[in-house]
């Protein structure tokens, strides 16, 4: 390729690049349109409100006639907006909703006109008031926040950009120093080549009177091959320099575009929805519940005549939700809020590698490199963790604050309806001025205080993202991952103090002793997701050889500790079942008889080593007395065999993933209700075994223990099996965002589609079908129309 088309190239690339950027850039632009738009919506419905309630004080007198022209003009002015499919979105947020039912309530208005006006003028507009103002206020300091972070994200995306160019532009010396190396090599060979010719063709000539000429001639010869030699050699040395700058660029290129990804991936997944859920919401719901309580309130002490009405309102402020009306916003503007594509390694010319170099002589450097990132990601977690804590606790002061139940104003009814009580008794009580300065003055200093320590913790959250991106690539490049699953099986053998329980992984004992004496009868063991910073925690102290659930403590999370249990048996560098026995354990699946089926399970786990034997005994013993609670629990053998499926067998490459992946449930299940008969007795094989008091029992040599009858096994399969045929009854489930399959068994399709769910494939994928086809479906991407469905 010339140089021209090198520059054009590059520049197509640039080019490319600055597009993507100004997509983004144009996003952000209009997320903060959006918000400002959603801020001016809130004012204006709190000023709404402000006039309603001042409206309504003033015709209370005139109760009947004047209060139908009341709803009818704030009803009218709801239909005359002009942007009236804005509108139409915001009717489904629950504050719009809590405005729409109180208008409908205003015809049903009753007596009291007199204590009802003087409410409405001193408490409930006042608190208008003060929501509209504490809105503007966190509005803006929310919008301050979220400058930040799109202004962070911007600076991002431009060192993409530097490192980006830098790496092209060593890729180009590299390749323009090959060719000048290239060039001098055929100089050379052209030399050398001459330079025998010509000795060739004097050879015959050998008189006294020309040695001399030849002589010189030789050595004019051989000083114009050294000189080319040396400037080989300098242009050897000169291409060795610039590769090697080539490889550290294209690497500091990978870091940096997987950093940034990993950026953007967290300001659209959880930046935005912190700045809507912890900032721009902040208070607002809970205040406009105190208010509109506050109507409530005087309300139903009015007649029982209008409960009816009285009780729709109420259900809609119960239904008050920041977190659900942040979910609708982000639905309705989808395209503003959806993270945009990640960025791809945009190689140069030539340059066919695409992942991080970890040869000499580059290695060394990544590993001190990995390690440094490791380092400051342990100080960089513990700071935070604890800037984190301090954002909660003040929030939650912030919460007590908004959330103060003082909108019972039942007391004013027990008092003649005359103006004095009225008056008396509302001024001791929420509108109490030195109250109010008080409650005011506190209220902003710990606002104040949340914002700096929330701006602290997303930045803090910020550097971690991209810290981690940058050492989980250098991690994965290095094996290191690899390493830690050997080091966590040679550390949990060294700690354990009796012989007869070295079978068994130490990570495995002791989380099924925990969940046999703790989680038994738990809702949804394995298959809740817990905690993903306990699970760290768990895992991290078992690789360092130590116990964290040992003694009789019952604070962990349950879910935790049974997604360490799954974490595990994913993790290991050789599953649990090896691949090369796959095809005959599916060839037992097939045989309907479940007895017949356990023993051909039996013969072909037979020739597994003796550990792996014993490990799968102990499991499945475990499995088997956790699903004789599936009734408090609600995890049957199939649900068990859905959880642990994926872990404990993989499907091999080249095998159809959903339709295997249904036979891996079906055997993994077979073996929980028929554990007893697919693994040897303790006489048989001699080891640890699982004991129902959550202990493991040594068996060498003893003749103990209990079994049980083929009926009793017979009749628990034919349960079972009943159980499993009415749980795989199909689902129905509705598509929330647009997908495009990105392989033959992904489905594709778009929004408000409606979809039919068999079964969970994993943790992430469905079975199911759409426009008549069979295949995979995002667990992400759909809402499942049966609540009973998690």
């Amino acid at each position: 390729m010339t140089s021209p088309a090198k520059f054009k190239k590059d520049k197509e690339i640039i080019a490319e690049y600055d597009t993507q950027v100004k997509e983004i850039r144009a996003q952000l632009t209009e997320q903060m349109k959006c918000l400002d738009q959603q801020c001016e919506l809130r004012v204006q419905l709190l000023q709404d409100l402000q006039d309603f309630f001042r409206k309504k004080a003033e015709i209370e007198m005139d109760y009947s006639r004047n209060l139908e022209k009341l709803a009818e003009r704030f009803l009218a002015k709801t239909r005359s907006t002009k942007d009236q499919q804005f509108k139409k979105d915001q009717n489904v947020l629950s504050p719009v909703n809590c405005w729409n039912l109180l208008l409908n309530q205003v015809k049903r208005e009753s007596r009291d006109h007199t204590t009802l006006s003087d409410i409405y003028l001193n408490n409930i507009i006042p608190r208008f008031v003060q929501v509209s103002e504490d809105s503007g206020r966190l509005f803006k300091k929310s919008k301050e926040v979220g400058q930040q972070l799109q202004d962070d994200l911007m600076k991002v995306l431009n060192e993409l950009y530097s490192v980006m160019k830098t790496y092209h532009m060593y890729n180009a010396d590299s390749i323009s120093a090959q060719s000048k190396l290239k060039e001098a090599e055929k100089q050379e060979e052209k030399q050398i080549g001459k330079s025998v010719k010509q000795e060739d063709r004097q050879a015959p000539r050998s008189p006294d009177s020309t040695s001399n000429a030849r002589i010189e001639e030789k050595h004019v010869r051989r000083s114009s091959v050294k000189k080319i030699e040396k400037m080989k050699e300098k242009r050897q040395a000169k291409y060795t320099e610039n590769k090697l700058k080539a490889i550290k660029a294209r690497n500091e290129y990978l870091l940096a575009l997987e950093a940034t990804n990993a950026s953007v991936f967290k300001y659209y997944i959880h930046d935005l929805s912190d700045l809507i859920d912890q900032c721009c919401d902040l208070g607002y719901h809970a205040s406009l519940n105190r208010a509109l309580r506050t109507f409530l309130s005087a309300e139903l002490n009015l007649e029982q005549s209008k409960h009816e009405g009285l009780d729709a309102i109420e259900n809609a402020v119960e239904n008050l939700d920041a977190t659900s009306d942040k979910q609708r916003l982000m639905e309705m503007y989808n395209n503003v809020f959806c993270p945009p594509m990640k960025f791809e390694f945009q190689p140069h010319m030539g340059d066919m590698a695409s992942q991080l170099c970890a040869q000499q002589p580059v290695q060394s450097e990544l590993v001190q490199r990995c390690q440094q990132l490791q380092s400051r990601l342990s100080t960089l977690k513990i700071e935070n963790e604890e800037v984190k804590k301090t954002m909660e606790a003040t929030l939650q002061t912030i919460q007590d604050i908004v959330t103060v139940e003082d909108f019972d104003v039942s007391d004013c009814f027990q008092y003649s309806n005359s103006m004095e009580s009225v008056k008396s008794t509302v001024s001791e009580t929420f509108m109490s001025k030195p109250s109010i300065a008080k409650r005011r003055a506190n209220q902003q200093e710990t606002e104040q205080f949340y914002f700096t320590k929330m701006k602290e913790y997303l930045e803090g959250r910020n550097l971690i993202t991209k810290l981690q991106a940058k050492h989980d690539l250098l991690q994965k490049t290095l094996g290191e991952s690899q390493r830690t699953d050997c080091s966590l099986a040679r550390r949990s053998s060294t700690v354990r103090k009796q012989d007869s329980s070295q079978a068994i992984p130490l990570v495995v004992e002791s989380c099924i002793r925990f969940i046999s004496r703790h989680g038994l009868q738990h809702e949804g063991i394995f298959r809740v997701s817990g905690s993903q910073v306990e699970v760290n925690d768990i895992k991290n102290a078992f690789e360092r050889g130590e116990d964290p659930l040992a003694g009789d403590q019952n604070d962990h999370d349950m879910d935790s500790i049974a997604g360490v249990l799954k974490l595990y048996f994913r993790g290991l560098e050789h599953p649990l079942f090896p691949k090369d026995i796959f095809h005959d354990l599916m060839a037992c699946v097939t045989m309907d008889n479940l007895q017949e089926r356990a023993l051909h399970i039996r013969k072909v786990l037979l020739v597994l080593p003796k550990t792996t034997l014993i490990i799968m005994r102990y499991l499945f013993a475990f499995l088997n007395h956790l699903s004789q609670f599936s009734e408090e629990n609600m995890m049957d053998p199939y649900n068990l065999a859905i959880c642990f499926g994926p872990s404990l067998m993989s499907v091999p490459e080249g095998h159809d993933q959903v339709s295997c992946q249904a036979h891996v449930n079906e055997l993994i299940k077979t073996i929980i209700i028929q554990h007893e008969n697919v693994f040897p007795n303790p006489r048989e094989l001699e080891g640890p075994i699982y004991s129902r008091g959550g202990s493991t029992e040594d068996y060498c040599d003893s003749p103990h223990g209990e079994t049980t009858s083929a009926e009793d096994s017979t009749q628990d399969v034919t349960t079972e099996h009943h159980t499993s045929d009415d749980e795989c009854e199909p689902i129905e489930a509705i598509a929330k965002f647009d997908y495009v399959g990105r392989t033959a068994r992904e489905l594709s399709f778009k929004k408000g589609a409606s979809l039919l769910l068999y079964q969970r494939a994993s943790d992430d994928w469905w079975e199911g079908r759409h426009n008549g086809i069979d295949g995979l479906i995002p667990h992400q991407y759909i809402v499942v129309q049966d609540t009973l469905i998690s």
